[in-house]
């Protein structure tokens, strides 16, 4: 009982962060319908950028903040340079361009860093808390959760309460229609990619120090979760990310836990074929009315 107890939460604490970066891929599909392939390689380049911050200064704090406003800076470079200049008249145009973007961003990297690994400190704890004799959340854990918790609660008041959250959704799902009323459609879709680069980098800077530490490749693997959430969660729906990176990640702490690290990734494939399958919107994806 107390390693079913271990394993849900440290699968939670890891969900979370599959939850952020699945809601990452979420807002850009929503704002381009486009799946950002690139967006493992942005948050590693943003998580760089903290390393080479931190070092300098010695400050933990300033590097983090730095990672965020890179992601948001790289988000709109890319979509103004790259993704805006892409023919979307087929939907395999953007998916070539952004893994070439992933090749470049990662070859750059190796020339400029190195491939070796550099050690990601983390600034609480992660030593686990014990309740009743009984190993929960360590500080950074709670740490994980708060920072994942502010994030999702601070975008969904933006899209439900303000009125740039109402702009971006219009020119989201009507742009023709947008832009007659006087929404600068191009304006929110740059909008929407920096919020989902820095959702990115956010992440990278949360799971880099509970794997093996800074590389160019380093989110490879948590891009695969991250997506097979977005996708088990539904592509159109940012609570289905949250659930289905929570999903994936108990997922991910049970095989590990009783089955060995070995079989994660086949189970992550059986998940999501298992989803595609059956329900290939997503569980929250809505029922279309059937026409007769």
């Amino acid at each position: 009982m107390d390693r079913f107890v271990f394993l849900t939460v440290d699968g939670l604490s890891r969900g979370a962060v599959y939850a952020a970066f699945a809601l990452a891929l979420v807002l850009i599909w929503r704002a381009a319908r486009v799946v950002n392939f690139a967006q493992g390689a942005m948050a590693v380049a943003a998580a760089y950028v903290a390393y080479t911050v931190s070092t300098t200064t010695g400050s933990y704090w300033l590097g983090f903040a730095v990672a965020i406003v890179a992601g948001l800076l790289l988000g709109a470079l890319v979509d103004r340079v790259v993704m805006r200049h892409v023919d979307h008249a087929s939907p395999l145009n953007p998916v070539i361009v952004a893994l070439g973007l992933v090749l470049l961003i990662q070859a750059v990297l190796g020339m400029v860093y190195g491939n070796e690994f550099r050690p990601a400190e983390a600034p609480f704890s992660r030593s686990a808390l014990t309740v009743g004799g009984v190993a929960v959340l360590s500080p950074y854990d709670l740490f994980v959760f708060a920072a994942i918790g502010v994030v999702v609660s601070g975008l969904a008041w933006m899209f439900a309460r303000t009125p740039v959250g109402l702009r971006m959704r219009a020119a989201a799902f009507a742009p023709e229609v947008s832009r007659l009323l006087g929404v600068n459609v191009g304006g929110m879709l740059t909008l929407g990619w920096a919020l989902a680069s820095g959702v990115g980098a956010l992440a990278a800077m949360l799971v880099m120090p509970t794997e093996l530490g800074l590389h160019p490749h380093a989110m490879d693997l948590v891009f695969v979760s991250a997506f097979t959430a977005a996708v088990v969660g539904g592509l159109d729906s940012p609570p289905g990310a949250v659930v289905g990176g929570l999903v994936v990640g108990l997922l991910l702490s049970y095989v590990s836990g009783y089955a060995g690290s070995d079989l994660t990734p086949l189970a992550v494939l059986v998940l999501l074929l298992a989803v595609l399958l059956v329900r290939p919107g997503g569980l929250f994806a809505p029922v279309a009315a059937r026409r007769v």
